[in-house]
């Protein structure tokens, strides 16, 4: 185990994402159209901690039909490896979901540095 690493079961932490989401206001998430949220429980090297895929709302027109889901990845183990009490893990996860929501829809990372959620 790394110092400073706060294990956690795979399922408590899917709960914290599913926490976080509920924590959207509901105008918003109402709003989140053809859009996946995961968990990777053993994450891609290097410090990334959640990914956006896809097209977001803002840039979705006509042509936009028939399209694979969006997908929000947020990596469990870069979080967990970066914070030092679960407590720590839960306002992380808060923010790395609110941070790729925002890019959901069409927030990019200077504007959501600029809200807070960077």
């Amino acid at each position: 185990m790394i110092l400073g690493m706060v294990a956690m079961p795979v399922e408590q932490f899917e709960e914290l994402v599913a926490n976080a989401l509920d924590g959207i206001p509901a105008e918003l998430g109402a709003a989140m159209e053809n859009v996946a949220v995961m968990v990777d429980d053993h994450s891609p090297p290097g410090r990334l901690l959640g990914l956006y895929q896809g097209v977001p709302l803002t840039s979705r027109g006509a042509h936009y039909s028939a399209t694979t889901p969006d997908r929000i990845t947020i990596f469990m183990a870069t979080i967990c490896q970066t914070c030092q009490t679960a407590q720590e893990v839960v306002e992380v996860v808060r923010r790395v979901v609110i941070h790729e929501v925002g890019h959901h829809f069409g927030i990019d990372d200077k504007r959501l540095e600029e809200l807070g959620w960077g």
